[in-house]
């Protein structure tokens, strides 16, 4: 949702002066936006100037006023304002993101080669016709024209070539795999056929135009375009100063400050690598001013920032899909995601935390911190939040709740000199919102291509009964065996197309044929779609945590991994116990939950760091870590156990430093 283009908030005096003193050892924002030209294609974008430039900024402005109109004021069939929206993507998508990468020769300035135009309007036009058309076309049903199977076709290849140019090959691969085997199992390749796969693929809404994009066009573009506003409104700043009041100056402060800082800040985003550029540019140089090597620091922000598209109440674009999916409210699913996102983060806290002691680092001296008699008078930037989180769980419609904190965001700026909304930020705010679209909108369509393969051909079952049959039956092998689809599918696919895909062929496996919980089976492929943006080799976040931190990419990956180990352990405490995401249970059940969640996240944290109230032994390490695991599995045997292995190594600890602080004074 993030755009890499945007300048990162600003921070009080004293935060730039420290990000200042350490520009030596950390990378500027020109380090990131090469490293992110590399490995993202969203960072590749066409250089605009000038009149072209600022009607570029205004028509898509304009776009972004069509959506919030187009969702509060119309009702349209489906089947018209889908193919409309993605007809005026691809347009953006054109006008936005060249044929390849810049590579040693820029990109000419005000520039769109010929055919560049020529696929715009085809591909646009493909869609437009489907609109204008629509009613033809549905009475149609499967008999439709040549020249509508063609244009089908047409509109399906310039799609992924928008697909290629804004999220990469990835996706494409896996979607071309899906297509194949649609004619495969269909009998061939021949016209007859392939007009049946056109039609369920571009005319209905089981494919290109099915769910993702409805959402897409509806929940999701409006978020993002709240998003765009609440930055606008100086939030992230004021997010990074209340985590520097709460714990800079603690030991090894400024990576405590990432993690509060990134939860915070992943609220409004939903990002990993937004927020990793945000927050990272001013926590990552401070961390290595601390004294954290810099494959750590930015493991640290990477970790952090991943983790925002779990942190309700936004938690990324996925989590409309999943409400729409599943078929449940989508506050259900915010409430439900609150204990795991928060052990994720606390899981992340506690290792660093042990770093910093193990490393006997210092935190960053409170002259150098932000008053907190300046921070709270700013409190009430978090007005547009939390009306937008009372508006959903009072019932309103998502998108009226979306437009409704947005216009708040307008209201809240009015108060501050600094970031006060004027006519030049206002369109800057819906520009940036129409952009951030663009890339999910087309990761989705091409999604839809996937989850419309499936229905067609009935792979789904053939997914289940080979997972059901290589499993035995058995639970825990159809986890693993799907957390390795979901990281391997997801390197380098958007965490929502991710999400779509898994949704579609992996989720029904854990539901119908393992019995698993719907909504814990689709929580687990959205956690694990989400750790690919920090799993080599394929690693964005990482990566540009990486570039700030002027650091190896592959171990600040490797790193981050490790940090957020929590993120491999917590989808698996919720499948095997679903209580965690309140199914099935009561208060009482769920207070023993977290108790031991939290000993076992620290026995965990400790046994991975080497590090509890002084350096452990390789033995102590690998009891704790099998400590935390069995305060991680469900049952009272398991707890017992875990709790008293933990307290034991904790008691072991307090005497072996009692010892040695009797030995010194000796």
């Amino acid at each position: 949702m993030a755009d890499l283009n945007k300048t990162t908030p600003q921070s009080t005096v004293p935060l730039q002066e420290a990000k200042a003193k350490a520009s030596d050892v950390a990378g500027s924002m020109a380090d990131v936006d090469e490293i992110m030209k590399k490995y993202d294609r969203e960072s590749n974008t066409r250089p605009w100037e000038g009149v072209p430039a600022v009607v570029l900024k205004l028509l898509l402005a304009a776009f972004s006023l069509f959506m919030i109109y187009m969702n509060l004021f119309v009702v349209w069939d489906e089947r018209i304002r889908r193919p409309l929206f993605l007809g005026m993507v691809i347009i953006f998508v054109f006008l936005i993101f060249p044929a390849k990468k810049s590579g040693r020769k820029p990109q000419r300035v005000n520039y769109v080669p010929f055919y560049d135009i020529l696929l715009m309007a085809a591909g646009a036009g493909s869609f437009f016709y489907f609109v204008i058309n629509n009613k033809a076309i549905i009475k149609h049903a499967t008999r439709i024209s040549q020249v509508e199977v063609w244009l089908g076709v047409v509109g399906i290849i310039i799609l992924a070539e928008c697909c290629r140019r804004v999220t990469g090959i990835p996706i494409l691969v896996v979607a071309s795999c899906f297509v194949i085997y649609a004619f495969v199992s269909s009998g061939g390749v021949t016209y007859k056929i392939l007009r049946k796969v056109i039609y369920n693929l571009f005319y209905t809404t089981n494919g290109i135009i099915g769910t993702p994009i409805g959402v897409c066009s509806t929940y999701i573009v409006l978020f993002i375009i709240f998003g765009a506003f609440l930055e606008a409104t100086g939030i992230a700043d004021f997010f990074i100063q209340c985590a520097n009041c709460v714990a800079g100056s603690a030991s090894g402060g400024p990576a405590k400050v990432a993690v509060i800082s990134s939860a915070l800040c992943g609220m409004v985003s939903g990002s990993s690598v937004g927020n990793t550029v945000t927050t990272g540019s001013v926590t990552i140089p401070m961390m290595k001013k601390t004294g954290y090597p810099g494959e750590f620091a930015g493991a640290v922000e990477a970790a952090a920032s991943t983790g925002g598209q779990i942190m309700p109440p936004i938690m990324g674009a996925a989590a409309f899909l999943m409400a729409e999916m599943v078929g449940v409210p989508y506050k259900d699913i915010v409430v439900r995601a609150i204990l795991p996102a928060v052990l994720y983060f606390v899981g992340i806290f506690l290792m660093v935390h042990l770093r910093a002691r193990r490393l006997d680092l210092k935190g960053i001296p409170r002259e150098e911190l932000p008053k907190v008699s300046k921070i709270l008078p700013k409190v009430y930037l978090l007005t547009p939040l939390v009306v937008l989180v009372y508006l959903i769980i009072a019932g309103y419609t998502m998108s009226r709740a979306a437009i409704i904190a947005t216009l708040l965001c307008i209201v809240v700026s009015l108060f501050d000199k600094e970031h006060r909304m004027s006519p030049k930020k206002f369109l800057a705010a819906l520009e940036t919102g129409a952009r951030n679209t663009l890339s999910i909108a087309v990761a989705c369509g091409i999604a839809g291509i996937i989850a419309g393969v499936v229905t067609m051909t009935g792979l789904g079952q053939v997914f289940i009964s080979a997972i059901v049959s290589v499993s035995h039956g058995q639970l825990m092998i159809a986890l693993v065996l799907t957390m390795l689809c979901c990281i391997v599918l997801g390197m380098g696919v958007p965490t929502t197309a991710t999400y779509i895909i898994m949704a579609t062929t992996c989720a029904p496996i854990l539901t119908t044929g393992m019995g698993l919980n719907t909504i814990c089976a689709s929580m687990f492929v959205f956690y694990f779609g989400i750790v690919a943006d920090i799993t080599p080799p394929v690693a964005l976040a990482a990566y540009a945590g990486s570039a700030i931190a002027k650091a190896d990419p592959m171990r600040t990956a490797l790193n981050a991994s490790k940090l957020a180990i929590a993120a491999f352990l917590i989808p698996y405490m919720f499948c095997l116990n679903p209580a965690m995401l309140l199914i099935d249970t009561n208060a009482a059940e769920f207070v023993i939950i977290i108790i031991t969640s939290l000993v076992g996240m620290y026995a965990i944290a400790a046994g991975l760091e080497g590090y509890m109230l002084s350096s452990l032994s390789p033995i102590l390490r690998i009891i704790l870590i099998a400590a935390g695991l069995m305060l991680i599995y469900p049952g009272s045997l398991t707890d017992i156990l875990g709790t008293a292995i933990t307290a034991a190594v904790f008691l072991i600890e307090i005497l072996h430093k009692k010892a040695k602080k009797a030995g010194a004074a000796s």
